[in-house]
């Protein structure tokens, strides 16, 4: 089983991921993940990189991909695309890849949120600045409001949990990564995932899409 898992920031599908990655025995594959192996373990690819990383600047798709084929040519019997392609051209360029690598995506999870959901779920979160301790007033809220409840540390917001960086986050998604759904659907490959239901309902959805 080879898919991709697609969706806005808040929708769940980095959580959903990993949980159906367990439960079927794939491999989690996330850019930020292999990134920091290759970077750990010193490939020509992760020196690469790590210049780009070390300046502050975004590593190129070339460079990322190359990464991605040298994972695939040691494992490709079953995986999950996290968070990544984030653009069309990754897209056909991942594409490209498999065909090459003689191997076929499965499908293209895509978990539908609207923005107004997305809002209400990151503005939610909040941490302890003393223990690091995660709470969201909507599903996880503290029993004392801005107090932790583990260490009495004071609750804190994440800068990019704030509303007007989540705005222009669902911004920067719909110009660069919605045309990625396209790009799967004009495939035949888009699965569309209701992401506004129950955790346990999403999951149950996605693994009757992928039987």
């Amino acid at each position: 089983m080879r898919l991709v898992f697609l969706g806005p920031p808040g929708s769940g599908k980095g959580t959903q991921a990993k949980i159906l990655a367990e439960k079927k025995n794939l491999k989690h594959i996330s850019t930020g993940d292999v990134l920091r192996e290759a970077v750990k373990n010193g490939t020509d690819l992760g020196k690469k990189a790590k210049q780009f990383m070390d300046a502050g600047e975004l590593v190129p798709d070339n460079v990322i991909l190359g990464m991605i084929k040298e994972l695939l040519q040691k494992n490709n019997d079953g995986f999950i695309f996290d968070g990544f392609p984030r653009t069309a051209a990754q897209a056909e360029a991942l594409g490209k890849l498999m065909d090459e690598l003689d191997i076929e995506l499965d499908s293209a999870i895509n978990l539908v949120v609207n923005d107004q959901e997305v809002l209400k779920r990151l503005t939610g979160r909040f941490f302890c600045a003393k223990c690091g301790a995660d709470f969201n007033v909507n599903t996880r809220p503290p029993k004392k409001a801005g107090i932790c409840d583990h260490c009495g540390g004071n609750l804190a917001q994440r800068v990019d949990d704030r509303t007007e960086v989540i705005v222009n986050r669902l911004k920067v998604y719909r110009e660069k990564t919605k045309p990625v759904e396209e790009y799967y659907r004009s495939h035949d490959l888009l699965e569309n995932i209701d992401g506004t239901l129950s955790f346990e309902q999403v999951t149950s959805s996605i693994l009757r899409v992928v039987r």
